[in-house]
């Protein structure tokens, strides 16, 4: 399933949706036309685990094609949020874990050109979460080396605690699309929270593809545009420790809970890589989409204080 957090109007509460073709049926809406209780968010819907999910599973494919009335509304005529707007704890960010970004990253960034022997681990905070189509702020009082990158973003549905990586996978809620947005030049005595947690720098979404439609994460194509011109294209088959991995090492010391978001790496292409350096400004669009689950679209705005 597509699972979406819409507004049906400007003014309405934010909403668990599935889509189904050209449509958003409401989650709980659903529920009701069938007399079950099924939750009206993705958190409520995550911690209502693998029962609550099957439970939605089933009245979805019951409604097929024509869902009971009052219950969907025409995806052009909502508002797509975040799918989770507000992440009960940081994003988890996974820095240098495609190999061609390693390279240019040593020569652009001075980050250690060897490859790395565990997972470079750093977060977002929950506010630096948007929707599609949000705004992403370019403050130049801060930076003036805005950049991009493209990631798989892994959301997890049950409690991993010191997880084995043949077990991992079945702890995975779903996937969805993310934009790691970087101040480069915000990085402070080699930490990088400042640089890649500030608001508006963790576009999520436009949805989460259950885990069930995603068996294997790492044959998915991901490419980001600026502009309209490719700056990334890659496969997650290229990532250095596989998602699988990323669960089981930041379990050993980390709980991941339901509702857990991994941004799992970018591959090469970032503005900081490339002869010139690239960087994004007030204007510009960029556009991220990895196979199979969705894309994302942003425009730049100017964002410095007056």
């Amino acid at each position: 399933m597509k699972l979406v957090t819409y507004r049906a109007t400007v003014e309405a509460e934010a909403r668990l949706g599935v889509i189904a073709g050209d449509l958003v049926v409401d989650a709980a809406l659903l529920g009701e036309a069938y007399d079950e209780a099924i939750p009206d968010s993705m958190l409520g819907l995550i911690d209502s685990g693998r029962p609550g999910l099957a439970a939605l599973s089933a009245l979805v494919a019951k409604a097929g094609a024509m869902p009971p009335i009052g219950t969907a509304t025409a995806l052009v005529n909502v508002t797509l949020l975040a799918p989770i707007p507000r992440p009960r704890k940081n994003v988890f960010g996974i820095g240098l874990n495609y190999l061609d970004h390693v390279a240019e990253s040593a020569a652009a960034l001075d980050t250690d050109a060897a490859l790395p022997k565990q997972p470079v681990i750093f977060s977002k905070p929950p506010t630096s979460v948007i929707g599609p189509n949000e705004p992403i702020a370019h403050n130049k009082s801060i930076t003036r080396q805005l950049d991009w990158e493209v990631e798989l973003g892994v959301v997890i549905g049950t409690t991993a605690r010191r997880v084995t990586r043949s077990n991992a996978l079945n702890h995975v809620f779903g996937y969805t699309v993310l934009i790691d947005v970087s101040a480069r030049d915000c990085r402070r005595a080699g930490q990088w929270i400042y640089s890649k947690g500030q608001d508006t720098f963790c576009p999520m979404g436009p949805c989460i593809v259950t885990a069930d439609d995603i068996p294997d994460p790492q044959v998915l194509d991901l490419w980001l545009t600026l502009n309209g011109v490719e700056k990334q294209r890659s496969n997650t088959s290229h990532m250095l420790f596989k998602v699988d991995e990323l669960i089981a090492d930041l379990s050993q010391g980390i709980t991941l809970e339901p509702g857990d978001i991994i941004a799992s790496g970018t591959p090469a292409g970032v503005g900081a890589g490339r002869t010139p350096q690239e960087w994004m400004w007030p204007g510009d669009v960029v556009v991220a989409t990895v196979d199979g689950i969705g894309t994302l679209r942003h425009s730049i705005v100017d964002a410095t204080p007056e």
